[in-house]
């Protein structure tokens, strides 16, 4: 079963795609035809293509994965954040810091030092410093957080990367190209559908269109993590179960010391009146 249908998908506006004169020719398969100049996307082949890159970011989430998503542009960002968010996956809707992906210790250093600021406002250090300082820390307190904030627990580079525009956020494809990292987009017809892997083709400029398709991959994601959840359940359960068995049996307790056997009775009443004497 299709995670979307047509009547969806045309009802958000996926199909509108790009004036044709703004049109890129390897967009060519995926567009149904042109109409007053504009050209209408395969709603079609959008379906197939959603249930594909849904397909692949369910396995992701199921090995325990993560998927950053990526979508700077207005119309998009909010929604990012809310699906992203949904599915506790990390997102980057402000600028694309230059070299997140093939710079990554970096950035790590620079959200450790968000990290770092916040202790030493706890333990009261900044208190000591003038107005203007403390001031001054906190505004770049505030601009690491808009810019790195979401992106906080990503400890290691991504396993893949989901994009809206990937003509606007090519430097974030183009650096995940260059490490292998698999590129989900949504593109449309001016965009070149050749450095993505998982092409979505849709119209990426309405928040309709973005929402829909979101909802059908972040659904797959969240499918992914509780299987792998249920899983991990079951291999703890499987090694406690293991333990268990491994466990030497319990060795039975020693009988306590029988009583002296008859014949020996005469001998210890001798004693005994020995003693008393």
């Amino acid at each position: 079963m299709s995670r979307t249908n047509f009547e969806q998908l045309l009802e958000a506006g996926c199909h509108f795609g790009h004036l044709k004169r703004k049109w890129n020719p390897a967009m060519a398969p995926y567009i149904f035809m042109e109409r007053n100049g504009i050209h209408i996307i395969d709603l079609h082949r959008t379906v197939i293509q959603i249930d594909e890159a849904a397909d692949a970011l369910k396995q992701i989430a199921k090995s325990g994965k993560r998927i950053l998503f990526v979508a700077t542009k207005k119309q998009a960002k909010d929604v990012v954040a809310e699906k992203a968010a949904s599915v506790g996956m990390p997102y980057v809707i402000e600028r694309w810091p230059g070299g997140m992906l093939t710079n990554f210790p970096t950035i790590r250093k620079a959200v450790k030092k968000m990290s770092n600021i916040d202790k030493l406002f706890a333990d009261g250090t900044y208190d000591k410093l003038s107005k203007r300082e403390n001031l001054q820390i906190r505004r770049k307190r505030e601009k690491l957080e808009k810019n790195l904030g979401s992106i906080a627990d990503l400890t290691r580079l991504p396993s893949a990367l989901f994009v809206v525009d990937v003509m606007k956020e090519n430097i974030a494809v183009h650096e995940a190209n260059r490490l292998g990292i698999p590129v989900f987009g949504i593109v449309d017809t001016n965009s070149d559908p050749n450095n993505i892997d998982f092409v979505i083709p849709a119209n990426d400029d309405a928040s309709k269109s973005v929402e829909v398709i979101l909802s059908a991959c972040c659904q797959a994601i969240a499918e992914g993590l509780e299987e792998h959840k249920i899983e991990k359940a079951d291999e703890a359960a499987s090694e406690q179960n293991e333990e268990v068995a491994e466990k030497p049996a319990r060795r039975p307790r020693k009988a306590k010391a029988e009583a002296a056997p008859a014949e020996d009775a005469p001998a210890v009443e001798e004693a005994a009146e020995e003693t008393a004497e």
